[in-house]
C-alpha cells in the first residue's frame, strides 16, 4: 500500500512581535501566536471561522511556515481522507463551530494529525490557549488573535465568501477535487509501473550475471541490447507499452491472489435473479416515473441485465434510487425489489464508482439507517445488500468509511449504519434476518474493526447466544467473538465473563466450533 507523508506547518500569525512584546504586555513571554495546518497529498488543510479550507501549500497570505514538521506517513486512501473532511466540515468542524480558546486550527491540526497517522502537534501550540486565558488582558487579546487568524485565509476565498456562490459552484469543486484524486491516483500508478520495471531489471540482470559465474550461455532475453538513444541503462528492449500491459496483467494476478488469501467473506451469489428482480420493479412503478426517471430505469437495464459497467450510470442515477427507497407514496414491494437489485450490483466488481456518488447525499446510508422503522421485508433485503459488500475489498472498506454527517438530528457514518444493521439483524425474531446478521457481523470480524464497534457486536453476540443458534449460525458468531478478543483484549473478555453465557457451554456442538472455543478459552485466561 503506498503512503503519503503527513507535514505540519508552523506559522506564527504575529510574526516575530509576541516574542518581543508579551512579557511588556501580558508579563510572560509567549514565543508565538500559533497557527498551524496539515499537508498531505499536495495541499495544505486547516480551520478557521470559516470553516475547513484546503489550498495549494504555501499560498496563503501568511507565505512561508516558521517552521516545517514532518509527522510522520499515511496509509490513508486520498478518497477515504476527503470523505472524512467532507463529513467534518459538515458537523463537528463547521464554521459556526468555531472558538478561537477552545475549538481552533490547532485543534483541528491535532485530531487530523491523530487520524492520518496516530501522531500529535507539539503540546507548547496545543497549551497556547491557557496562556492566553492566564493572561492580564482578559478577553482583549483574544479579540486580537481573532483578527490576526483572520489573514490565514487564502485571497481567492475571501474574495469567494464576498459573493454569492454560482449554481455550478459546489458541482465544480466536487469535479476539481475528483480531478485532483485521479492525478494522484495516475501518478501513484507511473511510480509502481516505474519500480517495477526497476524491480524486474534487477532480478534480470542478477540472473545475467549468475549464469555469466558460472560459466554457463545466456538466454537471449538476458543478453546485453544495444540501447537506443534515451533508453535508460539496463531497459528491456521491449517497448514501454509492452511492459506496461505486462505489468498491469501482473497487477491483477496479484490483486486476485490477494483476494484469495484474506478471510473469505460470507455473500450470496445465487439468491436472486437480476432479471427476475429488474421485470417486477419494472411492472411496480410503470407510469408512475418521469421522463428523467424513465432514463434511470433503462440505465439500470443496461448495467444489470446487459451486464455493463458502471460508465452506464448517470450522476444523477442515484437521486432516482433514493426516490424509489424514500417516496412512501409507492407501495413497500418496490423498496424490496430495488434493495434486491442493489445487492446483486454489490456483487459486481465496479460498484464502488456508484457508491462514491453517494458522497454528498448518503442516500443509501440513510435508508440503511431506518432499519429498526421500515417492513420487516425491507430489512431481509436490506441486510443482504450489506452482506454482499463484502464481497470486493473496496466496497467492503466503504462500509467502514468514519466520516460522520447528521440525519434525523443524530450523527452518523457508514460504519455506525453498518453496525446497526448487524446489531439489529442478528437479534431479529426473523430467521432470515438473523442469517444475513450473522453473516455481516463475521464479515466485519474479518474486517478487523475499532474497539467501539467490536464492543458492540460482542454485546449483541452475547445476546444472541441466549437463543441457542444452530451450528453454522454459532460457528460465525464464535468465530467473530474470537476476532474481537484480539481487537478489544480488555473490554470484550470482560464483557464475556460478566455478562455471559460461558463460550464453554456450547461445547461439543461439532468439531469446528469446539476448535473456536478451545482457541477463545485461552485468550480469556
Amino acid at each position: 500500500m503506498s503512503s503519503s507523508t503527513v507535514e505540519l506547518y508552523i506559522y506564527d500569525l504575529s510574526r516575530g512581535m509576541a516574542a518581543t512584546l508579551s512579557p511588556m504586555i501580558i508579563g510572560k513571554k509567549i514565543d508565538g501566536i500559533w497557527h498551524t495546518a496539515i499537508v498531505v497529498y499536495g495541499r495544505e488543510y486547516f480551520f478557521g471561522s470559516h470553516g475547513i479550507s484546503s489550498c495549494n501549500p504555501r499560498s496563503t497570505p501568511l507565505g512561508e511556515p516558521l517552521r516545517v514538521l514532518k509527522l510522520g506517513e499515511t496509509q490513508v486512501p486520498y478518497s477515504v481522507f476527503i470523505d472524512y473532511i467532507n463529513g467534518l466540515s459538515d458537523s463537528t468542524w463547521a464554521g459556526s463551530a468555531y472558538s478561537l480558546l477552545h475549538h481552533n486550527c490547532n485543534n483541528f491540526s491535532e485530531e487530523i494529525a491523530q487520524f492520518l497517522c496516530g501522531c500529535s502537534i507539539p503540546k507548547y501550540i496545543l497549551d497556547l490557549p491557557n496562556e492566553v486565558l492566564n493572561s492580564s488582558l482578559g478577553p482583549a487579546l483574544p479579540l486580537l488573535i481573532g483578527q490576526l487568524e483572520k489573514s490565514a485565509r487564502p485571497v481567492s476565498e475571501e474574495q469567494t465568501r464576498s459573493r454569492e456562490h454560482s449554481p455550478d459552484f459546489e458541482q465544480l469543486n466536487s469535479q476539481i477535487e475528483e480531478v485532483r484524486y485521479r492525478s494522484l491516483l495516475l501518478e501513484e500508478r507511473r511510480k509502481t509501473i516505474k519500480e517495477k520495471l526497476a524491480k524486474k531489471d534487477r532480478k534480470k540482470e542478477k540472473k545475467r550475471k549468475k549464469l555469466l559465474s558460472q560459466g554457463g550461455a545466456v538466454p537471449v532475453d538476458l543478453e546485453d541490447v544495444p540501447m537506443a538513444d534515451g533508453e535508460v541503462n539496463g531497459a528491456e528492449s521491449r517497448v514501454p507499452s509492452d511492459q506496461v500491459l505486462d505489468l498491469e496483467e501482473e497487477e491483477r494476478r496479484e490483486e486476485e491472489e490477494k483476494k484469495r488469501a484474506r478471510e473469505p467473506p460470507i455473500v450470496y451469489k445465487e439468491l436472486l435473479d437480476a432479471k427476475a428482480e429488474f421485470d417486477a420493479l419494472l411492472g411496480l412503478i410503470d407510469g408512475k416515473l418521469s421522463e428523467e426517471e424513465q432514463r434511470s430505469m433503462e440505465e439500470l437495464q443496461v448495467y444489470m441485465i446487459g451486464d455493463e459497467g458502471s460508465w452506464a450510470l448517470s450522476d444523477g442515477f442515484l437521486n432516482f434510487i433514493g426516490r424509489l427507497l424514500h417516496d412512501k407514496g409507492l407501495p413497500v414491494e418496490v423498496r424490496v425489489r430495488t434493495m434486491n437489485i442493489l445487492a446483486i450490483a454489490a456483487l459486481k466488481d465496479d460498484v464502488i464508482l456508484v457508491l462514491h456518488q453517494d458522497r454528498k447525499d448518503h442516500v443509501l446510508m440513510n435508508y440503511a439507517f431506518e432499519i429498526d422503522r421500515i417492513a420487516p421485508e425491507e430489512q431481509e433485503a436490506l441486510a443482504l445488500f450489506i452482506v454482499n459488500m463484502f464481497e470486493n475489498l473496496s466496497s467492503s472498506e466503504w462500509l467502514m468509511y468514519i466520516s460522520e454527517w447528521t440525519y434525523n438530528n443524530q450523527q452518523t457514518s457508514n460504519i455506525r449504519v453498518t453496525t446497526k444493521v448487524a446489531v439489529h439483524s442478528l437479534l431479529s425474531d426473523l430467521p432470515a434476518l438473523q442469517e444475513r446478521g450473522t453473516a455481516i457481523i463475521h464479515n466485519l470480524a474479518c474486517k478487523e474493526v475499532f474497539d467501539d464497534v467490536a464492543v458492540e457486536l460482542t454485546m449483541a453476540l452475547l445476546q444472541y447466544f441466549s437463543t441457542k443458534p444452530n451450528e453454522e449460525h454459532l460457528f460465525r458468531c464464535m468465530k467473530a467473538l474470537n476476532k474481537f478478543v484480539q481487537i478489544s483484549s480488555q473490554e470484550v473478555p470482560q464483557l464475556i465473563q460478566m455478562i455471559g453465557p460461558d463460550p464453554r457451554s456450547f461445547k461439543g456442538t461439532s468439531e469446528r466450533v469446539d476448535q473456536l472455543i478451545e482457541q477463545l478459552s485461552i485468550k480469556l485466561r
